[in-house]
C-alpha cells in the first residue's frame, strides 16, 4: 500500500469546503502530487434523491462516504470532502440522534489533518441542502464543540477566494514539516 496523507476538509453548509477542495487539488496536481478527491456523498445524494434525507436515511449516507474514502485511489493525497462525522452532527441537530456519533469519530481519527471550513464566507443559497445563515452558525458550534469533545485535532482555514487557499495550503507546510509520522496506509 502506497503512504496518503489523508485530508478532511469540515464545516458547516455554505463554508467553502468543495471549492477549497477543488483549489487544493489544483495546487497539489500542479506541484506533481498523485491526488485523489473523495466527494461529499450527500451534496450527490440530494442531486440524485431531490430532497434531503430523512432520519433513517442518515446511517446509509455516513456508510456510504465510509466506502467512498475505503475505495479511493493510491495517491500522495487524499483530499475529502467532509466525513461522516458531519453526518452525525447533521443527525445529531436535525433528528436529535446522537447515535452515529461513536463510528464517526473513530472513523475521524482516521485523518491525520483536519482542515475546519471558517464561517466567515457570504451566505449563498445552493439549492436544497442549505438551511440558513443561523444554522450554519449552530452546525459549527456544534461540530467544534464535538471535536473539543473526542480531543480531534482540527485546524481552522479563513479567507475569501486565494486567501482561503492560501490559509489551507500555509496549514499543509506546517503539518508536513512535523514529518511524515502523519502519514498512514490508507
Amino acid at each position: 500500500m502506497s503512504p496518503v496523507l489523508k485530508i478532511a476538509i469540515l464545516g458547516a453548509e455554505c463554508t467553502g469546503k468543495t471549492t477549497l477542495l477543488a483549489d487544493m487539488a489544483v495546487r497539489l496536481l500542479g506541484r506533481g502530487a498523485r491526488v485523489t478527491v473523495v466527494d461529499e456523498v450527500l451534496r450527490e445524494w440530494c442531486a440524485e434523491q431531490g430532497r434531503t434525507p430523512r432520519a433513517d436515511e442518515q446511517a446509509a449516507i455516513m456508510q456510504a462516504q465510509i466506502a467512498a474514502v475505503d475505495a479511493a485511489a493510491a495517491c500522495d493525497y487524499l483530499l475529502c470532502d467532509t466525513t461522516p462525522l458531519m453526518t452525525a452532527v447533521y443527525s445529531d441537530l436535525l433528528f436529535g440522534d446522537p447515535s452515529l456519533y461513536p463510528v464517526a469519530v473513530a472513523q475521524q481519527r482516521r485523518y491525520p489533518l483536519t482542515l475546519l471550513a471558517a464561517t466567515d464566507l457570504p451566505w449563498q443559497a445552493d439549492g436544497i441542502q442549505r438551511d440558513g445563515f443561523a444554522a450554519r452558525d449552530l452546525v459549527d458550534r456544534r461540530l467544534r464543540e464535538v471535536l473539543h469533545r473526542h480531543a480531534l485535532p482540527f485546524y481552522p482555514v479563513f479567507g475569501l477566494g486565494a486567501a482561503r487557499l492560501a490559509s489551507a495550503m500555509a496549514v499543509l507546510a506546517q503539518f508536513q514539516a512535523i514529518g511524515d509520522h502523519a502519514r498512514v496506509p490508507i
